[in-house]
């Protein structure tokens, strides 16, 4: 494909296709992304584009990026040795001195370059007519044939067989009475936009030069274990609970978790975070990353596209192959662009003719409007920055699943957080508990807490269990103070887990244990429950001004004579998750860019207020429903506000999918990365400013690569018509159009 007419004539025939039921085709990216709605067999889909006059082959499953082949350089090379002969008359007579090469010559040099050079855009021009979408090959092939056929009519029937003679006093004046040839014209077009092709196919390399690294971090060996003995293998051999060792230096083949030894991790390239990262046995690793320090020895967990390393490559890959929404305006002009551009071609034809009576001149100014026009930087403009923008925000940990939501990120006004695993740590660890019956000891309210929520992996679960692992000390003199820990003293598998266990998302869980129905939640359950807290209020007040998260354990008391409609409160639940070290940095990061902040929790009022407070947030809301949120998301929305949602856990999904754009960290749950726009590697929210700044700068070069593609056109097509340009001028203007869109993409990477 040459042009943004080539891409459009080939989605057309795609889209054509019984079955197909979108078609995207990517002009810089060099790709086709088809959706079926029926059984369609593949080679109908290649058929389709073979048919348009064009050539495709399939992708396979993890294959890696890779563009067409380079365009070769001898071409170029060969057309300026040819073509330079022709241009000494001018240049020299610049220089004032008189060289004229017999037109004999200039056909001589002139003839390889337009019919054999020149090949390829009669073939392109072809191809154009046959699918009825006029293209930029056209354009080249009509406006040089027409300058070659003049200057060969001229050399035949207009010049005499042997240059005139001059008047030596005047060696100028005589030579400019030669009638003038254009063959210099047509080379010099077809040679410098071949030359443009080149520059513009080199530089359009250097954008998918983060997919290429990203593939770079695959290594072709692994060394595994077997019965004790290491083995070098192909890594597609590689098998799951394989035994791989990883030497100091070497990338990890694959996801695993370390079964043997320890090390420091470089994990940069997948989450940007710079520092490296110490694992020992039972931590997981990740394919991609390097062993700085230490043999170790993994257990393979994932393999091949399974891993999180062909995720990301698939991710980046599907947002660069996308179109943005502001393209859908580029193809609507480019449809109508070449058909424009010869119509006016014709038009100037006919002007000249009528107010000259020169038909010479007419078609030399008819030639330059053809050859200025530029379908090419209006179809390279938008994809070339989507392609390094989604590759800049790759390097830096962020995953944008398509270009959409880059695009779409530049305008966001409001930025809603949940507060769990995204403002705070999402690893709260239970700092106190208070058993509020005097036939319950401590140990034993953990326990059945633990006991509820060993199946949960809430952060909040996590910490109740992690607290019973490694037992409650009995150092805890007061309720103010947090309850002090030894090291891991039971296994969490040896602890009986609970019967008929439910889990009521924003609430908490209910659960069974020998044959009594058990609660743990939040003060709003207990609520709900018909508990009456006010009783409590002065034992929870002093956490909660503290930003702590208090959780109540209930039990339901048959008896028809309870006071609290059969629950009995036997437990309070002190919980402290401290906010991320960037949090604070996050939120003034958003706000000097003009954007406001929320943040929407299930938590307290007063502990989500004292989370605002500290943050600096433009304002909460406290005790919301997974529901809840999505409706807040909704409500603002409809005040034409566009809305981002950073979440990491289930309760966030529905959010995550109301938004504008959604924030996904990578370290909560896969719905919800699977539900956002954007997948940030690592949970540092400064990531959600870095993002809006990358998508503000590449919506920046989208719109002036598409002002500097339509200026080429609108300002240069007027003056060539004007006679104004020559026809090499223009040809230059065309080449450097292209080559200045994707550059101008490239400057992103600065």
């Amino acid at each position: 494909m040459t042009c943004a007419m080539c891409s459009r004539a080939v989605e057309k025939a795609l889209n054509k296709v019984p079955g197909v039921q979108t078609a995207s085709v990517n002009l810089a990216l060099e790709r086709a992304h088809v959706t079926l709605n029926a059984k369609v067999s593949p080679e109908v889909l290649r058929q389709a584009v073979v048919d348009a006059g064009y050539q495709a082959s399939f992708m396979r499953q993890g294959q890696e990026h890779s563009l067409a082949e380079m365009p070769k350089i001898w071409p170029v090379v060969m057309g300026f040795l040819l073509t330079l002969p022709l241009m000494a008359p001018m240049i020299l007579g610049g220089l004032g001195i008189v060289f004229i090469l017999p037109p004999i010559w200039q056909c001589a040099l002139s003839s390889p370059v337009q019919w054999i050079l020149g090949a390829r855009f009669y073939k392109g021009a072809w191809r154009s007519v046959r699918a009825s979408s006029p293209n930029m090959d056209l354009l080249v092939a009509l406006g040089t044939t027409a300058a070659y056929g003049l200057s060969v009519y001229l050399w035949l029937f207009k010049n005499s067989p042997m240059p005139q003679m001059v008047d030596p006093s005047n060696s100028m004046q005589g030579a400019l009475m030669e009638q003038p040839l254009y063959f210099e014209s047509a080379s010099t077009i077809i040679t410098l936009v071949l030359f443009g092709k080149w520059l513009e196919a080199r530089a359009k390399r250097k954008t998918t030069q983060a997919i290429q690294e990203l593939n770079a971090l695959r290594p072709s060996r692994v060394t595994i274990l077997q019965e004790g003995t290491a083995k070098e293998i192909d890594i597609a051999m590689l098998k799951l609970e394989d035994h791989v060792q990883v030497r100091s230096g070497e990338r990890f083949p694959c996801d695993g978790k370390i079964i043997d030894g320890s090390t420091h991790v470089d994990e940069s390239m997948l989450t940007g975070e710079s520092e490296p990262i110490f694992k020992s046995k039972g931590d997981s690793i990740f394919g991609g990353a390097i062993n700085l320090d230490g043999l170790v020895t993994i257990l393979v967990t994932h393999t091949g596209q399974s891993t999180l390393l062909a995720r990301i490559i698939d991710l980046v890959e599907s947002a660069q192959a996308g179109k943005a929404p502001v393209q859908k305006l580029v193809d609507r002009v480019s449809a109508f662009f070449v058909p424009a551009v010869i119509a006016i071609s014709l038009l100037t034809l006919l002007g000249w003719m009528i107010s000259t009576h020169n038909w010479e001149i007419s078609i030399v100014n008819a030639v330059s409007v053809m050859v200025i026009a530029c379908p090419c930087a209006l179809g390279l403009a938008t994809p070339t920055a989507i392609m390094v923008g989604t590759g800049l925000a790759a390097k830096k940990g962020i995953l944008i699943k398509d270009a959409q939501a880059l695009e779409r990120a530049h305008s966001i006004t409001v930025v809603a957080f949940d507060k769990t695993g995204t403002l705070t740590k999402g690893q709260p660890s239970l700092l106190t508990l208070d058993a509020l019956t005097a036939d319950l000891s401590k140990d034993q309210a953990l326990e059945m807490a633990a006991r509820l929520q060993l199946a949960s992996s809430h952060p909040l679960a996590q910490g109740v269990v992690t607290a019973w692992s490694r037992g409650l000390s009995a150092k805890s003199a007061n309720n103010s103070e947090a309850c002090a820990f030894t090291p891991l003293l039971r296994e969490p598998n040896t602890l009986e887990v609970a019967t008929h266990v439910q889990t009521l998302a924003g609430l908490g869980v209910r659960g069974q244990i020998n044959g009594s129905e058990y609660f743990l939640g939040s003060t709003r359950w207990m609520e709900q429950l018909g508990v009456s807290l006010k009783h409590m209020e002065s034992l929870q007040e002093p956490y909660l001004r503290q930003g702590r998260t208090c959780s109540w354990l209930a039990k339901l008391e048959p008896s028809p004579q309870s006071s609290q409609n059969g629950v009995q409160l036997m437990a309070l639940l002190i919980f402290g998750d401290d906010l991320k070290p960037t949090s604070k940095a996050a939120i003034d990061s958003l706000k000097a860019l003009g954007i406001r902040t929320w943040m929407l929790s299930g938590d307290n009022p007063v502990s989500a207020g004292w989370v605002s407070k500290e943050l600096g947030l433009d304002g909460f809301n406290a005790q919301v429903m997974p529901q809840d949120k999505a409706s807040f998301i909704e409500s603002m929305k409809g005040e034409s506000q566009v809305v981002a949602m950073v979440g990491d856990g289930i309760n966030d999904a529905p959010a995550l999918a109301a938004a504008d754009i959604g924030f996904a960290m990578s370290t909560g749950t896969d719905v919800a990365m699977q539900t956002a726009g954007v997948t940030l590697m690592r949970g540092d929210p400064m990531l959600i400013a870095q993002t809006i700044e990358i998508s503000r700068k590449t919506y920046s070069t989208i719109k002036r690569g598409l002002f500097w593609a339509f200026a080429y056109n609108v300002l240069g097509i007027p003056l060539a018509a004007a006679g104004l340009l020559d026809p090499m001028l223009a040809a230059s203007s065309m080449a450097l159009s292209s080559v200045s869109v994707v550059m101008n993409a490239l400057w992103l990477r600065r």
